[in-house]
Formats: C-alpha cells, sequence, structure tokens
C-alpha cells in the first residue's frame, strides 16, 4: 500500500498541545498536512496556567520540516470557536479537517458534582464540540470536503462514576457527529468519533501501574485515517486501545409486538423484549432513523 499523505491539507486540532491532540498533530504534520494546534495551556481541572503547549509543539513541527500555526483560544465560547477556525484560513485559506481533543476534568460524584463543575466540562468537552463544528461545517460544506473526527470515551458508550459531567459530554458528541455525517453526505463531508483510550494527563489520579502500553501514538494512526480522503466511513465510532481497534455501535433487539400493551405484559415479556440474540442495526447512514421507524411500522401492518 502506498503512503497515506495529507499534502495540501489544512487541519485543526483542539487541545492540540498534548496528550493524544499531540500525537494527532505530530502525526498528520510528518505526512505533509499543515496545522493549526489549539491548545490554551490551561491545567486538567481548566484553569489558566501558560500558552506554552501549542507554541513549542509548533516549533518542534516546523524543526522537522512542517507547517503549523499556533492558537490559544478557548472553545468553550461561540467566540473562541471562530477564532480557531478562523486561525486555519488566516494562516492558510481552508479547513480540511477538524479534530477536536480539547478536554478537562473536574471530578465529582453524581450526589455532589458542583453546578459549576458540571458547566465547566460541559463547556470545553461538548459545547466546545459544537462551537469550532458549528464554524467549520459550513466551510467544508462549500468547498465540497471534510473530515471531522469527535473524541468521544469509553466513559461516555457505558457510563462512569464519579466522572458524570465526562460521561455526559462524550455521550453527547454520538448527536453531534452522526448529525454532521447526514447533513454532510452529499457535501463530501465525513464526521466519525474516536473512542480512545491512553495514559495521559487525563489519567492523573488513575492507578495505571497494571495497564499495558497506552500510549498516545498508538491511538495516532486511526485518527489519521479518518482524516485522510480515502476514509471510507461516516457516522461511526472507531475504538482504540493498547493496539486494539474495533467499532462500536448501537444496536436494537428484534423486539416483542402487541396491539395493546398492559404494564403485566410488559413484565411477562421482558426477557423477550430483551434478548440479543438477533440485533438490528441502523447506521446513521443512508438514514438510520427512517430505517428505525420502517422496521416499527412493519411489525405493526404484520399484526
Amino acid at each position: 500500500m502506498s503512503e497515506l499523505r495529507f499534502d495540501g491539507r489544512v487541519a485543526v486540532i483542539t487541545g492540540g498541545g498534548r496528550g493524544l491532540g499531540r500525537a494527532h498533530a505530530l502525526l498528520l504534520a510528518s505526512r505533509g498536512c499543515k496545522i493549526v494546534v489549539n491548545d490554551p495551556g490551561v491545567s486538567l481541572s481548566g484553569e489558566p496556567q501558560d500558552a506554552g503547549p501549542a507554541e513549542e509543539l509548533v516549533r518542534e513541527i516546523k524543526a522537522a520540516g512542517g507547517e503549523a500555526v499556533a492558537n490559544t483560544d478557548s472553545v468553550a465560547t461561540p467566540e473562541g470557536g471562530k477564532a480557531i477556525i478562523g486561525a486555519a484560513l488566516d494562516a492558510f485559506g481552508r479547513i480540511d479537517i477538524l479534530i477536536h481533543s480539547a478536554g478537562n476534568v473536574r471530578r465529582g460524584t453524581l450526589k455532589e458534582l458542583s453546578y459549576q463543575d458540571f458547566e465547566d466540562v460541559l463547556s470545553v468537552h461538548l459545547r466546545g464540540a459544537f462551537h469550532v463544528v458549528r464554524e467549520a461545517f459550513p466551510l467544508m460544506c462549500a468547498q465540497n470536503y471534510g473530515r471531522i473526527i469527535l473524541t468521544s470515551s469509553i466513559n461516555g458508550l457505558y457510563g462512569k462514576s464519579n466522572n458524570v459531567n465526562y460521561s455526559i459530554c462524550k455521550s453527547g458528541m454520538m448527536g453531534l457527529s452522526q448529525t454532521a455525517a447526514i447533513e454532510g453526505a452529499a457535501e463530501g463531508v465525513k464526521s466519525n468519533l474516536i473512542v480512545p483510550a491512553a495514559v495521559t494527563r487525563m489519567s492523573d489520579g488513575i492507578d495505571t501501574s497494571a495497564f499495558p502500553p497506552m500510549l498516545p501514538e498508538m491511538v495516532a494512526p486511526v485518527v489519521a485515517w479518518l482524516a485522510h480522503e480515502d476514509c471510507s466511513i461516516s457516522g461511526e465510532m472507531l475504538v482504540a486501545m493498547a493496539g486494539r481497534v474495533g467499532r462500536a455501535y448501537i444496536a436494537e433487539t428484534p423486539g416483542v409486538f402487541h396491539k395493546d400493551w398492559s404494564i403485566e405484559q410488559v413484565a411477562a415479556d421482558i426477557e423477550a423484549i430483551r434478548n440479543t440474540d438477533k440485533p438490528l442495526l441502523f447506521p446513521p447512514l443512508p438514514d438510520g432513523q427512517l430505517e428505525h421507524l420502517m422496521y416499527g411500522f412493519a411489525m405493526a401492518r404484520e399484526h
């Protein structure tokens, strides 16, 4: 297979100065992509720290012969999202790839989490994703090309104690990405989720001593493929952790039909309702929500 390159392409990577974002930026830059490294240089909890990570990575990319610019705006506001995408237009005249990897952590249980900690995490992860996608998406559609990769998490798929705000945000990425995939399908824009696991500073406070190697560099090739023009999927979720790459997806059971349900009937049929022997898949593309509806309508007509 010939080397997959990104010559002439422009990528914006939020949270690009450290962790997963940094690994994505270095790999794409090494394959010819022009990079906007967005990183405001805040602490893990989102407190102001320094603006160094973005500039430091830009110097590293340039020293290796690549092209990059730094941006320190926050994804947490609409104005920040506009400025981040604007940095790509100002420096390189276009945007082809958007990778949203920015994140923060404010841990707390559902009983105790403060409303402020909920809002602060929501603003960076989920609102932040919307802010940059909202600005980049029309530009991608206008040029009939774009690749969007949003960062979800196994916490978003399966939940996590003491991390409810983060889990909510990572679950919400699914709706944003799939909508972008549906609305962008006719205009050359593809959107997918990466569901990564890597030991980064966001792992602080977690005992990782028994973990196998889980470097951000092990996730980056999957993200880079999703960002490439040869990417053949949209509206999907790829899991990448410790060398394993898989697909995550939503499935339904065939279900049970009764014209009239009672509480007692639900109780009597609950195991049949939950039976996963013959799962149904309704991918977002070409029209999963319609396929879902038509399946239910067909059951009703049959009875």
